[in-house]
């Protein structure tokens, strides 16, 4: 058995910038029925505040997260409930993981001086 990981490269004017519904499916691959369920399961986020999904607008880390979504579903069948659960431990490990990071360097510089 043999699995192949695929890099996407995104080019970005403006990194700051947002993304319609359109662009996030254009990018993402996928269908607004998909990124409108992942939005009302929690999944990501519009970086706007508005009930109209033709003026949603998302930023790159919702498209990050999209992606992350979307090899969960596929590598490992999660259902949306549990990919919104399984990114938000993700996130939180890596949160840890800088905490960690950054004790450690501390603790280094004290040890040092």
């Amino acid at each position: 058995m043999t699995t192949t990981d695929t890099t996407i490269t995104i080019e970005l004017d403006d990194p700051a910038g947002t993304f319609t519904l359109r662009e996030v499916c254009e990018r993402g691959e996928c269908h607004a029925e998909f990124v409108i369920k992942l939005v009302s399961h929690g999944v990501i986020s519009p970086v706007n505040d508005t009930a109209e999904v033709h003026e949603w607008a998302f930023d790159l880390q919702a498209l990050a997260r999209l992606r992350k979504a979307q090899r969960l579903q596929r590598d490992l069948k999660i259902n949306l409930p549990g990919l919104a659960m399984s990114l938000d431990l993700l996130d939180e490990v890596r949160e840890m993981r800088r905490e960690v990071d950054r004790l450690n360097r501390l603790l280094a510089q004290f040890i040092t001086d």
